[in-house]
């Protein structure tokens, strides 16, 4: 899309252009109420251009090494025009899509409909969800320090999620169920989330679930490598279970990933836990699907946390971390919980972003 900005800074161009939306958000929470009409329709309308500018940006970059997986798709969508057959092993859904774009399309607008879905699918979701105040649930999620890295390398895991998030947000359970099966097709790590949406429908103790949480640490410093050695054998997932768990090379991440015990990860993701904590008990905050949401981040993350120790166990992570934005900020977006509502969402995003700012531009330079 633009040509004269160099491969390797594509990508550190669009955190800068992050960092200083946020920064102009923030400010602008010391000038209006969270429910100003005017601030509201401005955001709006802002939030749309945002939409639109980031699909395009990430939508028409260029094909390079530097987005990882997506030269490995490229490869297979040449493979597809020079006459391989359909590959049925893999992800249906996402195949197929592979599959038609190779044949009557191209490689370029296959990678353009897989970064509008991603974004789109949000957009649809925080606006069923959240209503005027759609746009800072959903910048949340542009500004996660993984959104960048899923729609540009991981681009299955980061589409698959994007349904995830859509399908949750429908009213009707069938739909929902259905929506999420396709999530599942795309990328069947979404196994995961989806067994943890089910089993919040099974069980709904918040309690039980951040107290399991908490105690899966100390069980995971203690036998982590027997667990790693379990997902292994179970043989769901096959040849990418064992690439996230196994001996994979992690180059083209998104952020550089340390094989051990990631505390720093282990505190980002405990961020969640706090807020789902005090909303829920500190503030008395009832709302049906928030404490599904948080249901699915504490077992999908509490799962992440038996295997910390694995290579690519950021990918295992992120089954959790896509709806962290969620957790930190819903509430704010459906009741008056504090004084200067605003300000306090204000600072959330800059904090928010500051983590993404530093993990993805200031230590990957480092």
């Amino acid at each position: 899309m633009l040509s004269f900005i160099p491969n390797e800074y594509y990508s550190s161009v669009f955190y800068h252009i992050i960092l200083v939306v946020v920064l102009f958000v923030f400010f602008g929470t010391y000038k209006t109420e969270l429910t100003n009409s005017s601030s509201l329709k401005a955001k709006n309308g802002f939030g749309i251009v945002l939409m639109l500018f980031i699909i395009l940006y990430m939508g028409f970059r260029p094909i390079s090494i530097y987005f990882g997986d997506m030269v490995i798709y490229n490869r297979e969508l040449q493979m597809y025009i020079d006459g391989a057959p359909f590959n049925s092993e893999s992800d249906i859904l996402f195949e197929a899509m592979k599959y038609f774009y190779a044949k009557y399309l191209n490689a370029q607008l296959f990678f353009f409909t897989c970064s509008f879905f991603y974004l789109y699918l949000l957009y649809l979701g925080t606006k069923k969800i959240f209503k005027d105040y759609w746009f800072y649930a959903f910048l949340m999620f542009i500004i996660a320090f993984t959104f960048w890295a899923y729609g540009v390398n991981g681009i299955r895991n980061g589409l698959a999620t994007s349904l995830f998030v859509y399908g949750i947000s429908k009213e009707k359970k069938v739909n929902t169920i259905l929506i999420l099966l396709c999530s599942y097709f795309i990328h069947s790590s979404m196994m995961i989330p989806i067994i943890a949406y089910l089993m919040t429908f099974l069980y709904s103790n918040t309690k039980v679930y951040i107290i399991s949480w908490i105690l899966l640490i100390p069980l995971s410093l203690a036998i982590g490598g027997f667990f790693e050695s379990f997902f292994l054998g179970l043989g769901f997932g096959a040849d990418k279970l064992d690439s996230y768990l196994g001996d994979f090379n992690q180059a083209n991440e998104g952020v550089e990933i340390s094989v051990g015990f990631r505390w720093d990860f282990l505190l980002y993701s405990a961020s969640g836990i706090f807020a789902g904590w005090y909303y829920i008990f500190k503030k008395k905050f009832e709302d049906i699907l928030y404490q599904k949401i948080f249901h699915i981040y504490l077992i999908s993350n509490g799962l992440w946390i038996l295997i910390i120790r694995a290579n690519y166990s950021n990918r295992f992570a992120y089954l959790s971390w896509f709806i962290l934005g969620l957790v930190l900020i819903y509430p704010l977006l459906k009741s008056e919980l504090v004084k200067n509502q605003h300000v306090l969402i204000g600072k959330i995003l800059i904090v928010y972003v500051g983590f993404t700012y530093l993990m993805n531009v200031i230590l990957y330079k480092s």
